[in-house]
């Protein structure tokens, strides 16, 4: 729009009309337009050089703009102010005004400044380095987001939801590579997403060592594994009907002989009376049991421990949020800080048997549909795993019915044996958001009545279906 408001006022200009387009920044003054700006806000506008225009200003400027022979103008007040070397051009405006080449200049400060922090960090024990340069993150990240200290830059939050976006990840980049004289790419935080992950490259990259995965394993692949090695498991979670929730439940509940088959939940909405009232034959939506194995409270979720609004959790499939709840408890069973392996060759692999969430989340109200396109994909389900961790391995999600989770495993196993991965997390996820499958498996004759799996002999058949996360 404002492009094309440049033309047309170019346009007339050109065949003698009037015509004026203004290039308007901010303006210090509340308006329509700026009144949702915090104080922080207007500060990084100023920080650019270019600070927000009082109403004097404003107007003065309007009454030069109106009297100047140009179609299109940028009515700028005093330049200054801004987080810059004195005498130089600020950054919004440098490829308008030619100023003080200083190419030769960055180029030698910069080396130095790199071999000044090399020593100073070769000087130091290996963690006492890397807390030093995470404290010149934080504070440089501090500075970005306009806060007077680092204390709300947790170390191990995204850099999106502290508040960075393209524009100012940008400017903390440039703050970075004056602070360490390295030349670093302007998807610096995108790359590494937290000030723990991007302190730890920075100080591997100042000491000049190999990159390491948290696992230990150096580079990007691994060497292939001897076939003939077993496979360790190291860590379990798990969520199953009848209350299980540890892998030390579930095996209680197999050694005691019970099983998780209840009855069906009452807290997700479903019309249960509509469901079980079988009028005759050719009924449809209905069931033909009142059981199956379900999981308590499958609504729960701790949204803001993995950073994530509760808008996108409400569209979010239940399998992604439990999937993320078991994979971060499996890590920390088997001893390993999670947010540790965030750069590392871990890969995902997760098998479940389909979705009906999205049905809740289309005839829904909510304003949700900036989420729902990876709430409710399949191929997300491993996905947000891998996202949420910061793991870099392969990220699969297969659905091969029954025998999902069973695939899963056998493709983790591989991955590490090729080299694929250095770890690997390996499941399968299964929660009925609708009663679709009891009902569809009902009008196929296909469904045991108590809700209990059946071998197919002496007359006795029929499946039963349960809910469930392991990995």
């Amino acid at each position: 729009a404002n492009v094309f408001l440049d033309a047309l006022a170019q346009h007339r200009r050109a065949r003698g009309l009037p015509g004026l387009s203004l290039a308007w920044g901010a303006w210090a003054q509340g308006s329509g337009m700026t009144g949702g700006l915090s104080e922080a806000d207007m500060r990084r506008i100023g920080a650019w050089g270019v600070p927000p225009l009082s109403v004097e200003q404003g107007l003065r400027l309007f009454g030069a703009a109106v009297v100047a022979d140009h179609g299109c103008v940028v009515p700028v007040g005093p330049v200054g102010g801004g987080r810059r070397v004195e005498g130089d051009v600020p950054a919004l405006l440098r490829g308008l005004v030619r100023g003080r080449r200083r190419a030769a200049t960055v180029a030698a400060g910069g080396s130095a400044t790199v071999s000044a922090l090399t020593r100073q960090l070769h000087a130091m024990e290996r963690d006492d380095a890397r807390r030093f340069v995470l404290a010149l993150v934080r504070r440089e990240a501090a500075a970005v987001l306009g806060h007077a200290s680092d204390d709300k830059v947790d170390t191990g939050h995204e850099f999106r939801s502290l508040g960075i976006d393209s524009l100012t990840a940008v400017e903390l980049r440039n703050r970075l590579t004056a602070a360490t004289g390295l030349r670093l790419p302007a998807t610096l935080v995108f790359d590494y997403p937290t000030p723990d992950a991007l302190a730890g490259q920075l100080v591997s990259v100042l000491l000049d060592e190999e990159h390491t995965d948290a696992d230990g394993t150096a580079g990007r692949a691994g060497p292939a594994a001897d076939p003939d090695e077993p496979i360790a498991i190291v860590g379990m979670a798990c969520r199953m009907p009848g209350g299980v929730r540890s892998p030390e439940d579930l095996w209680l509940m197999l050694a005691e002989g019970r099983d998780g088959i209840g009855g069906f939940p009452v807290d997700r909405g479903w019309d249960l009376n509509r469901l079980f009232d079988a009028s005759g034959p050719d009924s449809r939506g209905v069931s033909a049991t009142r059981h199956g194995g379900f999981l308590d409270e499958v609504a729960d979720f701790d949204a803001e421990f993995f950073g994530i609004s509760p808008r996108e959790a409400l569209a979010m499939d239940p399998q992604q949020r439990l999937l993320l709840e078991a994979s971060w408890e499996a890590i920390e069973r088997a001893g390993v800080d999670a947010t540790a392996l965030r750069g590392s060759r871990t890969g995902v692999f997760v098998g479940t048997t389909g979705q009906d969430y999205a049905t809740l989340v289309v005839n829904s109200r909510e304003d949700v549909e900036g989420h729902a396109s990876t709430g409710l994909a399949m191929s997300v389900i491993s996905g947000r795993v891998s996202y949420a961790l910061g793991l870099e391995g392969p990220a699969i999600t297969v659905d091969t019915a029954c025998s999902s989770s069973l695939v899963a495993l056998h493709l983790a196993a591989q991955s590490l044996r090729n080299g694929e991965s250095a770890l690997a997390l390996a499941g399968g996820v299964t929660v009925f958001s609708t009663p679709m499958t009891f009902s569809g498996f009902s009008r196929q004759g296909g469904l045991a009545v108590d809700g209990r799996c059946k071998a197919f002999a002496d007359g006795a058949d029929g499946t039963g279906w349960s809910e469930g996360v392991g990995v």
